[in-house]
């Protein structure tokens, strides 16, 4: 067999590699469309802005996931490797999440296509819990070292479902979804708050996975009210579970930031995105200035982290420090 050399060489071994992480890039893009359009909701401007967003961000998704569909034709066992990893298998749900967030960010746009993208979503999600829950609880034995806040993906990513699922008419399937995310988030916020205070530190890649702390309060709020139909007692302990997380999490930014970057650093995008249009969502169901400054604030934060980690990752790309070999 003829083997592949110069630049068909290096064009396989990057895709070989491609890794399945990349689509954390598709949820804090996502998140930033939905975070500026509901700002742009509660400063009665344009959604021009959020227009570009939204364009850019489908494009970008289409393109990444061609790309991991090349891989999964041409490398199936670069794929199953992915999926037997301990970590990185916590991260094939960021391909459904990333769906039902697109399904949410179109659903003002286009409704038809916005449910189709989240019925497809949806269905991704509850295979893939299915599949991550059962590799946990198989024959496979998992050490400590394993765990970190990107385990949250898999199951409580199950509380994105209710956010445009509600408003399409899905009420009792979202209720489903709403109740495997909530109890899934109890039980891993206490294995990892474990892991985090009990044994070593999260090694420097997975340092940024921190940050996930924030978003299962702050989408469970996001879901709760579209479920509920109004801020009432549970909503404010979830906002308010989210704001302490991101305090907690800004006093590790700092020390985060001086890691080497890797494509982990986009951990930190999507989580203040939820934050922030929970923040805006509390504003315009309660009328808080307060809440609608807080979310004007976070939506500035969330705005420089993710130009940032656009700069990083196109440098990172320009270097060829992206689908390398870990």
């Amino acid at each position: 067999m003829t083997q592949p050399n110069g630049a068909d060489a290096i064009t396989h071994s990057k895709l070989e590699h491609y890794p399945i992480t990349i689509f954390a890039i598709i949820m804090g893009l996502s998140g930033l469309t939905l975070a500026v359009q509901a700002a742009e909701g509660i400063y009665g401007m344009t959604h021009t802005l959020s227009h570009g967003i939204y364009g850019f961000t489908c494009f970008l998704f289409f393109l990444l996931a061609m790309g991991y569909l090349a891989k999964c034709l041409q490398y199936p066992a670069a794929v199953m490797g992915e999926w037997r990893h301990p970590v990185k298998m916590a991260f094939f749900p960021a391909v459904s999440i990333s769906l039902l967030l697109l399904g949410s960010a179109t659903l003002s746009r286009n409704a038809q296509l916005a449910e189709f993208l989240w019925i497809i979503g949806m269905a991704l999600q509850a295979v893939l819990t299915l599949a991550v829950v059962t590799g946990w609880i198989s024959s496979r034995s998992f050490q400590t070292g394993h765990l970190s806040p990107a385990w949250f993906i898999p199951a409580v990513g199950n509380v994105f479902v209710p956010i445009a699922g509600v408003p399409l008419g899905y009420f009792e399937l979202s209720w489903y979804f709403m109740s495997v995310g909530l109890v899934f988030w109890i039980v891993l916020m206490a294995l990892v708050m474990n892991r985090l205070i009990f044994h070593d530190p999260l090694p420097g890649r997975l340092q940024p996975t921190l940050v996930i702390l924030i978003a299962p309060p702050a989408v469970a709020f996001l879901a709760w009210v579209r479920l509920y139909g109004e801020v009432d007692a549970f909503a404010r302990l979830l906002i308010n579970a989210a704001y302490f997380f991101t305090l907690l999490v800004a006093l590790q930014l700092p020390r985060i930031l001086r890691l080497p970057f890797a494509l982990s650093f986009w951990a930190l995008s999507f989580p203040f995105a939820a934050v922030t249009i929970a923040s805006f969502t509390f504003a315009a169901n309660t009328g808080s200035m307060a809440h609608q400054l807080i979310g004007t604030g976070l939506l500035t934060v969330l705005s420089v982290i993710i130009l940032g980690l656009l700069l990083r990752t196109w440098r990172a790309m320009r270097a060829g420090e992206i689908c390398v070999p870990e």
